[in-house]
């Protein structure tokens, strides 16, 4: 079995319902969620919008392999009512499920990249991640998510 961290993120419609909707059907057809991160609102990142986000990150113990743990979140967004990914940029989304850590691997795929190259520069991921796991390691800066944290935030 692999640990899986998961981002979640919300900006249209019942948000609170999204989320939840999100984590229940990742703990029915990925494996044990074994934590969530208190609620965290945000502002849209990388595009303009009215909608503030909520966002959460989840701890998920998988037998999944990474592409098709990418393959079930997928599934999942569709299902929740997600359409499509933005191709040219970020847009307005029912839900958004990003991988950000599998175990302490690297893995550099075209399709999937983790650790998320992005995670140590969005606050709304840093700062639930740092709650649900603030002595994890992240394997390619070789600091603690709650160092990650307070650098971006300070």
């Amino acid at each position: 079995m692999s640990l899986a961290y998961l981002g979640l993120g919300t900006n249209l419609g019942n948000k609170a319902q999204n989320l939840h909707n999100a984590v229940t059907a990742l703990q029915d057809e990925t494996g044990r969620v074994l934590g969530v991160s208190s609620y965290y609102t945000s502002k849209p990142w990388g595009f303009k919008s009215e909608n503030m986000f909520l966002n959460a990150v989840v701890l998920v113990e998988t037998s999944l392999q990474p592409l098709d743990l990418l393959a079930k979140t997928q599934e999942i967004e569709r299902k929740l009512g997600r359409t499509s990914k933005s191709a040219d940029g970020y847009s307005d989304r029912v839900i958004d499920i990003d991988i950000l850590m599998y175990d302490n691997r690297i893995i550099d795929l075209p399709d999937l990249k983790i650790p998320h190259p992005l995670l140590a520069t969005r606050d709304f991921v840093l700062i639930p991640f740092a709650e649900l796991a603030p002595d994890l390691i992240h394997p390619l800066s070789g600091k603690s998510l709650i160092e990650l944290r307070d650098e971006l935030i300070s």
